[in-house]
């Protein structure tokens, strides 16, 4: 299956004329779809670069999440549903086969405080850091009787676990690990716009690092279109930073960077990203 598709029609006269830029990955999950589980086809949109009258350049497709005008998602599932913010919240559309049209069904989605649930892949536990290892270890709240852990629930196809996560309140990771030590999460057309949309929906964003990088995922400019995020390839989505992050980072020693309401993220490996 093609995970992304990234055209540059030389000549393409509607390129020539167009105003903004779309990113997209067609098919979030495709190696679920012979097991009929949960897919969707992940967006963002852009200003193009590039003068207007010539012909688009890949360029236009490399620019940091900072300057995205709007992101969005389709989750095709038990129903299909349209979800998007072009910066002014997060709305949940479900296509209603009866008339062929997406009626609005989620107005001003906000992360449920506090959260239900943690999705990681736990099969990556050996190639983990100590870094993700004990800051999985807290949410299961092994060293602590007196506190509830968070359910565990993994699909397997990011856009189902984070849509999830979205509506019911939580963590998603996909972090670094010894095999992948520049992360597995494409930051131009997965990381980018969920972050996007994490923020709209008033998750709380940190960068948390055993570097002194303060690089965030809005920041990172793309070095190509199929870049791994950089240092964990990490998306969390948590309602209490306090309780989410602070407290195992402190009992970790890792640095808590800040970067409140803007993007969701987050970097627990060392950076191996190039500057």
């Amino acid at each position: 299956m093609v995970e992304s598709i990234v055209s540059i029609v030389p000549g393409n006269p509607a390129m020539a004329g167009g105003k903004y830029v779309l990113i997209f990955d067609p098919v979030d999950g495709s190696s679920n779809i012979a097991a009929n589980v949960s897919v969707g086809t992940i967006f963002s949109i852009y200003r193009r670069k590039s003068p207007l009258g010539a012909p688009g350049v890949v360029e236009d497709c490399l620019q940091p999440g900072r300057d995205m005008v709007a992101a969005g998602y389709v989750l095709y599932g038990s129903s299909t549903m349209l979800v998007y913010s072009t910066g002014e919240g997060v709305h949940g559309f479900t296509l209603d086969p009866s008339v062929g049209e997406f009626l609005l069904s989620h107005p001003n989605i906000q992360v449920p405080s506090p959260g239900q649930y943690y999705s990681v892949n736990h099969g990556r536990h050996k190639y983990w850091s100590p870094g993700i290892r004990h800051f999985v270890a807290w949410l299961q709240a092994l060293e602590d009787n007196d506190r509830s852990p968070l359910e565990n629930r993994y699909i397997g196809s990011m856009i189902a676990d984070f849509h999830r996560n979205l509506l019911r309140g939580g963590i998603f990771l996909y972090p670094a690990d010894e095999r992948r030590p520049d992360g597995k999460l494409r930051l131009t057309y997965e990381a980018q716009p969920l972050a996007f949309i994490a923020a709209q929906a008033g998750a709380y964003i940190v960068e948390v690092s055993d570097s002194h990088s303060d690089s965030t995922v809005s920041d990172a400019a793309p070095l190509t279109v199929e870049e791994g995020v950089p240092v964990a390839g990490l998306l969390a989505l948590a309602s209490v930073p306090e309780v989410f992050v602070v407290l195992w980072a402190r009992q970790a020693g890792l640095q808590v960077v800040w970067v409140p309401l803007i993007w969701a993220a987050a970097l627990i490996t060392p950076s191996t990203r190039r500057r």
